[in-house]
């Protein structure tokens, strides 16, 4: 009998495992199905490389993808410079210095803001973080790359901080004891051994917080200007790949070049989120095998 539910407990955990690949791989399948037809119409060269995203031209319609690539490049960019050294800090204190009554406090505020829709964040943006960045910089607006790096490094650090935390967390005592035996104190200690032993477990929460920073949609559709130009500055408005499928996906024509090439950007997106989760999860295999 125990033998019949162990192996009814592995063939139910198996079977949610094979689901999510499935859904996984439908995913991928109709994406690339979807974006097919468009190279039939445009290069790839011309797609990835073009610097003019104007589907709409009035003599010509265009659609490089480099301009939206490299804004998503810059401000997944700025919130990681504004999260990670915030993210990487905090759980040093929650796992090295805080007392249980203040880790009582901030780890259901960081769960809080884990929990906080996209949406809130974006009007956090329009209506508070924007106009300081206007006054600040001396702009007619504020919704620019700043603002999005900002926003999204907010929705970043729930995933940094619990993370990074788990990965100083799991640092043997021993290394602490060591370094306290030969004289360091605790500061020295936790910037010279504990952080270095646990940078693999960090640089894995930092790319996860990366990947999710790639994949956000309404902050930075609502906060960095949306404008569809080659990016020069931060100051500037951009518009990601994830603001571009969400803004004119639903009011493109079915089946025209426009609409396939908004599931190829789709695609573009899938594989770049799919390369950074896939290197955070090697990073951390890796991190668990030397421990």
């Amino acid at each position: 009998m125990n033998r019949f539910k162990e192996k009814l407990y592995k063939t139910f955990f198996l079977g949610n495992a094979l689901i999510v690949v499935l859904i996984l791989a439908g995913i991928f399948i109709l994406l690339i199905k979807n974006s097919l037809p468009a190279f039939s119409q445009i290069s790839a060269g011309e797609f990835l490389l073009g610097p003019v995203w104007n589907p709409g031209g009035y003599n010509e319609s265009s659609f490089g993808i480099l301009p939206i690539i490299l804004s998503t490049l810059m401000v997944t960019i700025g919130a990681m410079l504004f999260s990670v050294p915030l993210g990487v800090l905090t759980a040093a204190y929650i796992a090295e210095v805080a007392s249980p009554r203040e880790r009582e406090v901030i780890k259901p505020v960081i769960e809080v803001l884990a929990g906080i829709p996209s949406v809130v964040v974006g009007f956090f943006g329009i209506v508070v973080l924007g106009p300081w960045i206007a006054q600040i910089f001396n702009l007619s607006n504020g919704l620019n790359a700043i603002n999005g790096s900002i926003l999204l490094g907010i929705m970043s650090l729930p995933t940094i901080i619990s993370l990074a935390e788990d990965a100083i967390t799991a640092v043997p005592d021993d290394y602490r004891q060591a370094s306290l035996a030969l004289g360091a104190g605790k500061w020295t200690t936790l910037v010279k051994v504990v952080i270095p032993a646990a940078l693999s477990g960090i640089t894995a929460a930092v790319m996860l917080g990366m990947g999710r920073a790639i994949g956000e949609t309404m902050t930075v559709l609502m906060a960095t200007g949306n404008a569809p130009a080659m990016p020069n500055s931060f100051l500037g408005s951009v518009r990601t790949m994830t603001a571009t499928v969400a803004i004119e996906l639903g009011e493109v024509p079915f089946n025209t070049t426009h609409f396939y090439v908004l599931f190829a950007v789709g695609l573009v997106l899938f594989i770049m989120t799919f390369l950074v989760n896939l290197a955070s999860d090697m990073i951390l295999q890796r991190y668990q095998e030397v421990e």
